[in-house]
């Protein structure tokens, strides 16, 4: 995730007039198909399957009670304690299907390949990290919370660029960073509340049904 973000306004001012959507997009889809390509050569049991898709259906419902409230949801909460549980791929595909399931509620459009990269990156992350000393703390899961709680509105800021047609100067990024920090702060500190309150009773369930059922502990 800091990767495509990173490279892409690096690049802006060479790339925008002409490239920038293309430009990012490929870049999107580097770091994307690999881990789809990779999850779908596993072998996969049917009621794993069906795990998942609960999971992601927790995710992309819990989104949509906190609707009115910009940036405030839970759904980050549980694409990171799923990856925690049962690994970096769940979490990616959790992640990535939350987006895609919360928008047939809330509204799909141009803006839900973002979502779905930047949730499943988080979750890829989560999941990466989960047999670190950072995630085995609570306070290194808040940490994470908070970070990627930032990251996420960071990548979502990408769309906007995307979807202008005018050129993207460096004052126009700094500019539109600034504006969203209020709501990328407010994604934030949800996630940091969910975690501290939620997060070892989620965690101890799910890896309860993980050893018991043997599910995608691989």
């Amino acid at each position: 995730m800091f990767l495509l973000i990173s490279i892409t306004i690096l690049t802006t001012p060479l790339l925008a007039d002409k490239y920038f959507l293309p430009f990012s997009i490929i870049i999107m889809l580097l770091s994307f198909v690999p881990f789809i390509i990779r999850f779908e050569r596993r072998k996969v049991a049917g009621r794993e399957l069906v795990l998942l898709a609960v999971l992601a259906a927790i995710a992309a419902v819990s989104r949509v009670p906190f609707a009115s409230i910009p940036s405030v949801q839970p759904t980050t909460f549980v694409i990171i304690v799923a990856a925690l549980a049962f690994g970096a791929e769940s979490g990616f595909v959790v992640g990535a299907l939350a987006a895609l399931v919360s928008n047939l509620f809330l509204g799909q459009g141009p803006w839900t390949p973002w979502q779905m990269y930047a949730w499943g990156m988080i979750g890829l992350s989560a999941g990466l990290l989960r047999n670190t000393w950072m995630m085995k703390h609570k306070v290194g899961k808040v940490i994470f919370g908070f970070i990627t709680g930032i990251l996420f509105g960071w990548v979502m800021n990408l769309w906007y660029f995307v979807s202008l047609d005018e050129s993207i100067t460096i004052t126009a990024i700094i500019a539109r960073y600034s504006a969203s920090l209020y709501f990328d702060l407010a994604h934030a500190f949800s996630n940091v509340f969910f975690l501290i309150i939620f997060a070892d009773s989620w965690l101890k369930i799910l890896q309860r049904f993980r050893k018991k059922y043997g599910l995608l502990d691989k």
